[in-house]
């Protein structure tokens, strides 16, 4: 099957212009590979390709000549992936495959550029968002929002110059930003099919993450986006509104007010909550799950509820020292919620958010509904671990209260 999806590819896409891709959608939890990333690279004077297959726990490159490359998409698209994104600079090409050898090319706009068009760039500051890839086999890191070129909301929020320059104290924002807007970019896939995506964003507190993420968006992948950031601080969100107005964001809004007070009447396609403390977490959870939420991105922080309730003999040797119980009641915390999820129809994995030399509040849960289906092993595993381990959660607590856990 995979020399059709080759022949496919081949058809629609010029090896020699790709950019980058990434490919997503394993079709087995139990495959060794989460996702696999492609950037383009000179060595020895030649175009090649580097791989980059992720797992749950490590990363390992591959490079491989320039003509192998759509036959390894192909191989990978018929086999283990479900979909995949090809930057090229012509266009973007979305790729679905689904059953029975079925696959589907959707061209869209570029949103990549590439080191030839620096030039360009520099010259046409509206222009200046755009990542910038680089074939230098030890190359600098790429961002999705680009150094150099002043970009209006990292200016007004103080991490950026007028010059486009990064201030040398905000360089750790500044990376947790991209490295934010790459998780971003890899759920799209998910919501393509919309024409409006819908995003709410729970405890966004100044708002670095909300501006980033409609900014990228709207700006750099031209999606129509309506995102309301929610936040407890009236003065808070006060100013987040003036600047949201300021720069012109017609889609952007703020809202004051708690998590769970919050109600829409419009669909929620994805939810975001970065850093929400403790269990205001879990009600941006729970509130995500009874939208059915497609996407759900969740950095927790200080997960201090299971602190006291973890209880296991075999545990004793941990449980004794107060900085090992708290940092496996944070595990635990996020593992509950992670479970959950799943037993709910969302595909589920928590990842490294930014290297924890940047921050220790590092984990982020992400989850894609797949539907209603409920995995009976993760129902079990749920159970065991609950059990064992003697612990009630929070939102295990407020889903039982809205009859959606059992």
């Amino acid at each position: 099957m995979h020399q059709k999806f080759t022949a496919l590819l081949q058809n629609s896409i010029n090896v020699a212009s790709i950019l980058g891709a990434s490919v997503t959608g394993r079709r087995d939890k139990r495959a060794g590979y989460t996702k696999v990333g492609v950037r383009p690279l000179m060595i020895k004077g030649k175009l090649c390709y580097q791989l980059s297959s992720f797992s749950d726990t490590q990363v390992f490159h591959e490079n491989i000549e320039g003509e192998s490359l759509l036959p390894r998409l192909g191989q990978l698209l018929a086999s283990a992936f479900k979909q995949a994104v090809v930057f090229t600079e012509e266009a973007d090409y979305h790729i679905l495959s689904g059953k029975e050898g079925h696959i589907t090319i959707l061209k869209k706009q570029p949103t990549h550029a590439s080191s030839s068009k620096i030039a360009a760039k520099d010259k046409d500051p509206s222009k200046g968002f755009f990542s910038v890839t680089s074939l230098d086999h030890n190359r600098a890191k790429r961002y999705l929002l680009a150094e150099g070129t002043p970009i209006p909301f990292l200016v007004k929020l103080g991490v950026m110059g007028t010059d486009g320059k990064i201030l040398p104290k905000k360089y750790d924002k500044f990376r947790q930003i991209n490295r934010f807007l790459e998780m971003v970019e890899d759920v799209m896939c998910h919501l393509e099919e919309k024409q409006k995506i819908h995003i709410v964003d729970f405890g966004c507190g100044k708002a670095y993450l909300t501006f980033a993420m409609y900014h990228y968006l709207t700006h750099i992948r031209k999606m129509q986006v309506e995102l309301v950031g929610i936040d407890r601080k009236a003065e808070v969100v006060e100013e987040c509104q003036a600047l949201a107005v300021g720069l012109g964001y017609e889609g952007l809004h703020f809202w004051i007010g708690d998590i769970d007070k919050y109600v829409t009447k419009t669909a929620v396609d994805m939810m975001v909550s970065l850093h929400a403390c403790n269990t205001a977490t879990d009600a941006a959870l729970a509130k995500a799950i009874e939208w059915q939420a497609k996407v759900i991105l969740a950095a927790p922080c200080c997960q201090h509820e299971l602190f006291d309730q973890i209880s296991h003999p075999l545990l004793a040797p941990i449980l004794k020292h107060g900085a090992l119980r708290e940092r496996l009641a944070a595990v635990a915390t996020d593992a509950v919620r992670a479970q959950i999820l799943e037993i709910l129809g969302y595909k589920t994995c928590v990842m490294e958010f930014i290297e924890t030399e940047h921050t220790p509040k590092n984990l982020l849960i992400r989850a894609v509904y797949g539907g209603h289906k409920k995995s009976p092993q993760a129902i079990s595993e749920y159970a065991q671990l609950v059990q064992s381990w003697g612990i009630d959660h929070a939102l295990s607590r407020i889903l039982r209260d809205k009859g959606i856990l059992d």
